[in-house]
C-alpha cells in the first residue's frame, strides 16, 4: 500500500471544493490514502506465421506477453497481431485448404477404383527351377507396367510390393493418400 501526502493548496481547494469561501488554508496537512493496485499482465492475441519451437505451429492463435511479441516475434516476423480483416482471411484460406484435401482425397479414390478394376497386371521373369524366377519383381517394374498399360505415372515409394522371387499371383498396396490404399493383383509368370 502506498501512501502520499502534501499540503493542501489553493488549487486541491478549488478541485475538492468547499463550503466556507472565508475559510483560510491552514498549515495542516491534507493527507490522501492511494492505493496501488496490481499491475495488469499486457498481453497480445496473435496469430503464428510460422512453426515456434516452445510456442506452436503456423496459424495458430495464442496469447503472449507483449514484450516477447515486441521483442521477438515481430522482428523475426513469426507472428502477428490479429485483426477482424486478418481472422477472416484466416478461415477463408482454412476453406480452401479443407477443399483441396477433399478434391485429393476423391481423386485418389477415383484412381485406386481404377487400379482395382483394371484386373491384374502380368509380369514376365526368366524362370528356373519349378516355380522360381531369376531376380526378383520390385517395386519399380510395377511403376513401368502401369505406366505401359494405364498411361499413368506412379511414384515407386507409394508401391508396397510382397517379397516375389516364384511364380504366382500376388497383391501389392498402392498408398495413393494417407486415408486411400489400392490394392493390385500381379501376376507373375516365367518365360
Amino acid at each position: 500500500m502506498v501512501t502520499l501526502a502534501w499540503s493542501s493548496s489553493s488549487w486541491l481547494r478549488s478541485a475538492i471544493g468547499t463550503t466556507n469561501d472565508n475559510s483560510r488554508p491552514s498549515d495542516e496537512g491534507t493527507t490522501m490514502l492511494v492505493v496501488a493496485q496490481k499491475k495488469t499482465k499486457k498481453t497480445r492475441k496473435i496469430i503464428l506465421k510460422e512453426d515456434v519451437t516452445e510456442l506452436g505451429k503456423k496459424g495458430q492463435v495464442m496469447d503472449v506477453k507483449a514484450g516477447y511479441y515486441r521483442n521477438f516475434l515481430l522482428p523475426m516476423g513469426k507472428a502477428q497481431i490479429i485483426t477482424p480483416l486478418l481472422l477472416k482471411e484466416m478461415r477463408m484460406e482454412e476453406e480452401r485448404i479443407v477443399a483441396e484435401k477433399k478434391r485429393v482425397k476423391e481423386e485418389a479414390q477415383q484412381l485406386a477404383l481404377i487400379f482395382e478394376t483394371v484386373g491384374a497386371f502380368k509380369v514376365k521373369r526368366k524362370g528356373g527351377k519349378g516355380k522360381q524366377i531369376f531376380g526378383t519383381v520390385t517395386a519399380q517394374d510395377l511403376v513401368d507396367i502401369i505406366k505401359a498399360q494405364l498411361s499413368r505415372d506412379v511414384d515407386k515409394r507409394i508401391i508396397s510390393v510382397p517379397e516375389i522371387r516364384e511364380t504366382g499371383e500376388y497383391i501389392a498396396e498402392l498408398k495413393l493418400h494417407p486415408e486411400v490404399t489400392a490394392r493390385v493383383r500381379v501376376n507373375v509368370y516365367a518365360n
